[in-house]
């Protein structure tokens, strides 16, 4: 069976799809009810704070963990019985590790369009599934005549991982979760371009505008131009079709992460990247941007 059959065969799951519509809300229900303490809960799980996604980064340490245990249990089935402790330990950093990777992909998850939704549930459940295969197997080891039912349980959670990690690979190579969408092969514009009368961008109003290849987000806020890469960095919304907020900000209307005019900083999540500003200014009663000079 080929990449695109597995993928075309989750996708197909309709009760993925009804579960997916379910979750979704009440976790993001759950968030919102907190008011700000539940927003900079979610900020913190997004990665908004490190500037990057932070679930990928945690994946890390249950793989990484249940690699080398099941690198020891191998030693362990060929006679070597000192290593016994080591893939002990192994399975226990995984589990704590499996924990952290799954609140905060489980925050990432809320901010997905419903093309990515089933993928990324199928990726979940079977990352639950194996850290109950591990938390079987951490239990069954203190046993010696049920040591090897645990090695084995083992190895069926992390061959189940491993599928998991495969659904997360597509979701980031080929879906573009948790990558920048505001990168681009297009070039920005080193030297100011005309790309609006300035008499049309009332104020407290938003436009998408052309720079060149690149789509600029122009706003008017407070007597003032501000210019902004229009693509969302999360999962490329548009935000001119978004909500001009005050304080200088934008809010994508997507998944409702919400960016700085001023600079391009990201406020609140999903976005973990700051969006790509222009430098504005009006001459000849046009609006005119370029790229900042580094």
């Amino acid at each position: 069976m080929g990449q695109n059959t597995i993928i075309d065969a989750i996708e197909k799951q309709e009760w993925l799809k009804t579960a997916g519509d379910a979750v979704q809300p009440a976790v993001l229900n759950a968030f919102e009810a907190r008011g700000e303490a539940g927003q900079q809960v979610k900020d913190l799980l997004h990665g908004t704070w490190l500037g990057h996604p932070l679930h990928p980064a945690l994946t890390d340490v249950p793989i990484g963990s249940w690699t080398t245990a099941a690198v020891l249990d191998t030693m362990e089935l060929m006679g070597k019985k000192k290593y016994a402790p080591g893939a002990d330990a192994a399975v226990a950093v995984g589990l704590v590790g499996a924990v952290g990777a799954a609140v905060t992909g489980l925050a990432d998850w809320t901010g997905t369009t419903k093309e990515r939704q089933k993928l990324g549930l199928m990726h979940g459940m079977l990352n639950a599934g194996a850290t109950a295969l591990y938390v079987t197997s951490l239990l069954l080891r203190r046993r010696k005549k049920t040591r090897g039912t645990a090695i084995g349980l083992s190895m069926l959670g992390y061959g189940v991982v491993s599928v998991g990690a495969y659904l997360g690979g597509h979701l980031v190579f080929g879906k573009q979760v948790g990558v920048d969408h505001t990168a681009t092969a297009a070039e920005y514009p080193e030297n100011f371009v005309s790309v609006l009368p300035e008499k049309e961008l009332a104020e407290n109003s938003m436009r998408c505008v052309k720079a060149g290849e690149v789509p600029v987000l122009l706003a008017r806020k407070n007597g003032e131009i501000f210019a902004l890469a229009h693509t969302c960095s999360h999962l490329g919304g548009p935000l001119s079709e978004g909500d001009l907020l005050d304080g200088g900000r934008v809010r994508c209307p997507w998944h409702d992460s919400v960016f700085s005019l001023e600079d391009g900083s990201v406020v609140h999540g999903p976005a973990t990247e700051p969006q790509p500003r222009f430098e504005v200014r009006v001459r000849n009663g046009q609006i005119e941007v370029r790229a900042p000079n580094k």
